[in-house]
């Protein structure tokens, strides 16, 4: 049996077992990626270990640990305090304003791990906050964040192009963009319909017509010259100008900042603008900053250290040292070749996008990008199907899939989820997850691919 079938046969039982067992998938990917490289492959322990993530497993650390020293001394609490004071009594507008400010990292040139790294905490907390689904909040926390992933300034664009380029092709940067922000808009949109948006709308209408009760009932008793004639205290509904939440926000100002929540907002932004403006490595800028946080004010951060998400380090990590091992035995690329020699251009079109989805679900959006794009280059060249088409087609296929909770966007945002909760979002993820693995290429093969073919 051919090590390539072993080892797809070997990531399916990690899935199996791991779901209908209580065994984290990553430790279990672990062992299959050691018998595999020990027993079948020959390799050694330190080569079986090639395809470990460092730069993950820094990141998620080190991410978690900052934000988990925020979260104990108050820090998170206080910054959603005054969000809350900004979006008022207005919770429909909430999922749409987390999609917008997740998309402007990426948008502006920041990859998706460094944005959400810092958006998603405070998102997460925010739609809590306002009694938005947790799944809606996760899912526009990174669908935002892929937006702007084809932006003309951002990384990813820049491996199309250049993939394209040396292979004789060419590629509108505008069309890239735009194609990919449509359609995680139109994500956006089910997101928003399918997971509780049609009952914030409905709560909307319901406000203010209690509202418009109390207002009249208030009037009323002002002609007669009642005495209780304040607005928002009839029974049909709540005050106007609260969350609807309310929580210790709407109730008087917030508690002034100590002087290390101060220091703690400070370095957050500190991290953040070193990741996204000066490109400093986010995982190791998060874990010094933290570090000195910690030493510096131990009485206030006393067991923050146990916020780190030690089961998503592992989950996540196990998982890509597994798929690292397959690139690194070539199954990917013999399944690209394999594809790619097929007779028909639309069907060699379509299982592009299906490999691209289902391997970069697992592993990285960009070196998949670049190994399948020179893999389409023998047939796009034959002019039958148009080459922008395809281009726009792969980088959707491969890039709306970071919603699984084993690419680094789905990691972090996982990672962030109260850990009462995780056991469900990483269910819920894995689901939506295959969901766009399945749709991506079906999808973008019926409205690009298809009208292209000449």
């Amino acid at each position: 049996m051919s090590i390539h079938v072993i080892g797809v046969v070997a990531l399916v039982l990690v899935f199996v077992i791991g779901t209908v067992r209580p065994v984290n998938i990553g430790a279990l990917a672990f062992i299959a990626t050691f018998l595999i490289g020990t027993l079948i492959a020959g390799e050694g322990s330190g080569e079986v270990l090639a395809g470990f993530p460092a730069d993950i497993f820094v990141l998620l650390v080190g991410v978690t640990y900052l934000f988990g020293l925020a979260s104990v001394n108050g820090t998170i609490e206080w910054i959603i305090d005054r969000a809350v004071r900004l979006f008022g009594d207005r919770p429909a507008f909430v999922p749409w304003a987390i999609f917008v400010f997740s998309a402007v990292p990426t948008t502006v040139g920041a990859l998706g791990p460094a944005g959400v790294a810092m958006l998603a905490p405070l998102c997460l907390r925010l739609g809590e906050r306002y009694g938005i689904d947790r799944r809606m909040t996760a899912l526009m926390v990174m669908h935002g964040s892929c937006l702007g992933n084809f932006s003309p300034l951002n990384g990813l664009a820049i491996i199309v192009q250049r993939a394209a380029s040396a292979n004789g092709l060419s590629i509108s940067s505008a069309a890239l963009f735009f194609g990919s922000a449509a359609y995680n808009v139109g994500l956006a949109v089910i997101i928003y319909i399918f997971f509780g948006g049609r009952t914030l709308l409905r709560e909307r209408h319901l406000r203010r017509a209690a509202v418009a009760q109390d207002l009249k009932v208030a009037l009323g008793a002002q002609v007669s010259g009642g005495v209780d004639s304040v607005v928002g205290t009839g029974p049909a509904g709540p005050r106007r100008g609260t969350a609807v939440t309310g929580g210790d926000s709407s109730e008087g100002e917030p508690r002034p900042l100590r002087f290390d929540q101060v220091a703690t907002i400070v370095i957050m932004l500190g991290v953040g603008v070193g990741a996204l403006a000066f490109d400093i490595e986010i995982g190791f800028l998060a874990l010094m900053s933290a570090s000195a946080l910690h030493a510096i004010f131990p009485k206030r951060f006393v067991d923050a250290d146990k916020k780190i998400v030690w089961s998503v380090v592992l989950l996540i990590c196990g998982i890509t040292t597994l798929v690292g091992a397959m690139e690194r035995y070539g199954t990917v690329e013999t399944v690209g070749s394999a594809i790619a020699g097929l007779g028909s251009p639309l069907l060699t079109a379509f299982l592009l996008c299906l490999v691209g989805a289902v391997t970069s679900a697992f592993g990285s959006s960009a070196g998949l990008l670049g190994v399948l794009i020179p893999l389409a280059v023998p047939f796009l060249v034959m002019g039958e199907v148009g080459a922008t088409a395809l281009l726009i087609a792969l980088a959707i296929s491969a890039t709306v899939v970071d919603s699984t909770p084993f690419s680094s966007v789905g990691a972090l945002t996982l990672a962030n989820a109260p850990e009462e909760t995780r056991p469900k979002l990483l269910q819920f993820m894995l689901t939506w997850g295959i969901a766009m693995v399945v749709t991506a290429p079906i999808v973008t093969w019926l409205i690009l691919i298809l009208p292209s073919a000449v």
